[in-house]
């Protein structure tokens, strides 16, 4: 059979300078350095990670309405984990009963204080 088209030669396609592999490299070091630190943002000083909170709760809610809340969430997660229970087989469906069952308990808890709450004193 007969090829229409050479093999190219047997070159390393990139260069031995040593000289030139530094400068790029510290190239590539001053660019990774300047897009992830920034030198603009480093005159700013450092914030604290206690004044960066991932998840806040607004401290100017009152106790039952933290407790509403806590009680849909629980009441939402048990209705879920139900869902999935009845979905799966035997094997893996008694863990999510009985987490289904403890999500319940607390749900219960959190109701009996709100009970509490609403009761005039």
């Amino acid at each position: 059979m007969f090829k229409a088209t050479p093999n190219p030669p047997i070159t390393d396609p990139t260069p031995n300078d040593p000289a030139l592999a530094s400068q790029k490299t510290k190239e590539a070091i001053d660019r990774a350095l300047d897009y992830y630190l920034k030198p603009e943002d480093l005159a700013l000083p450092p914030s604290s990670a206690k004044n960066r909170p991932i998840y806040l709760v607004d401290p100017t809610l009152d106790d039952e309405t933290l407790l509403v809340e806590a009680s849909e969430s629980l009441s939402s997660a048990k209705a879920m984990a139900g869902n999935i229970a009845n979905s799966i087989g035997d094997p893996e469906r008694k863990p999510l009963l009985a987490l289904q069952q403890l999500i319940m308990l607390n749900e219960l808890l959190v109701n009996r204080l709100l009970d509490r709450l609403r009761l005039p004193q």
